[in-house]
């Protein structure tokens, strides 16, 4: 179905038609079909929501930069224009950070949760980084610079866009100009001060080698969200819940009653 919310045109999928009502949240640079095998396995026992997040999958783009309290703003309208709530929410990776964004600001709408490679804890930058960031800063300058001179405007166009394909992240990169301003927008912020105002119960699964979300952030959430758990699976990587879905699966039966 193609639903027109805060001008999106947003796909969404629904499956089974008994048991307890579940959304799937997905991660960046994914789409509904990354939950294919949980989708099959869980639609018999569950009502499936299932959902293409702006600019992912089916799903047309924002109308403007969004940030992870416009994507939360958006999921809440979808729960609410379904007449799903309160819905257990299974999210992944960025699907994470707007479910920790909804939970706190909108704790009627869920009902349980469980993050699997949660994003949201902005982690301290190495040296590495910031000398990297610095070099990319002082490109981006000069690039500025030259793009004032007349006839230079391309030039400068074509000088930031190297910056972003030798500095900026493999996400960033591919992403259109336009969607590079939302995704700026998303990683700036650390979520952490939500933890504390989540009230559902939380389960979060995290695989033991994740690099892009590593294990101490799963730990962190652990401490700070007032009812979570944790488990691990050793191994894995930030996909743990599809190197392991019947694993994972198993524990949606057990949490999401």
């Amino acid at each position: 179905m193609i639903l027109d919310l805060m001008g999106v045109q947003l796909h969404a999928e629904q499956y089974g038609d008994a048991g307890p009502r579940v959304l799937l949240l997905h991660g960046w640079g994914c789409a509904i079909s990354h939950f294919r095998p949980i989708i099959e396995e869980l639609k018999g026992s569950y009502r499936l929501t299932a959902v293409d997040f702006p600019a992912h999958g089916s799903s047309s783009v924002p109308p403007e930069p969004w940030d992870v309290h416009d994507f939360a703003r958006l999921t809440a309208g979808l729960i609410e224009k379904l007449e799903i709530a309160p819905v257990h929410i299974a999210a992944h990776s960025f699907g994470a950070r707007v479910a920790i964004c909804l939970a706190a600001e909108r704790p009627e709408l869920v009902n349980r949760l469980i993050l699997t490679g949660a994003a949201g804890i902005r982690p301290e930058q190495t040296d590495a980084k910031k000398k990297k960031n610095a070099a990319y800063q002082r490109g981006k300058q000069l690039a500025q610079l030259i793009g004032r001179l007349p006839g230079l405007q391309k030039t400068a166009a074509e000088m930031r866009e190297k910056l972003v394909q030798k500095y900026g992240s493999a996400d960033y990169a591919a992403l259109s100009p336009e969607m590079r301003a939302t995704f700026s927008k998303i990683v700036s912020e650390d979520l952490s001060p939500q933890l504390p105002r989540i009230q559902a119960e939380t389960l979060l699964v995290f695989g033991s080698e994740d690099t892009e979300t590593p294990l101490w952030m799963g730990q962190r959430m652990e401490k700070e969200i007032p009812d979570a758990g944790l488990v691990v699976f050793e191994g894995r990587s930030h996909f743990a819940y599809l190197e392991e879905w019947p694993r994972f699966c198993a524990l949606i039966r057990e949490f999401f009653v």
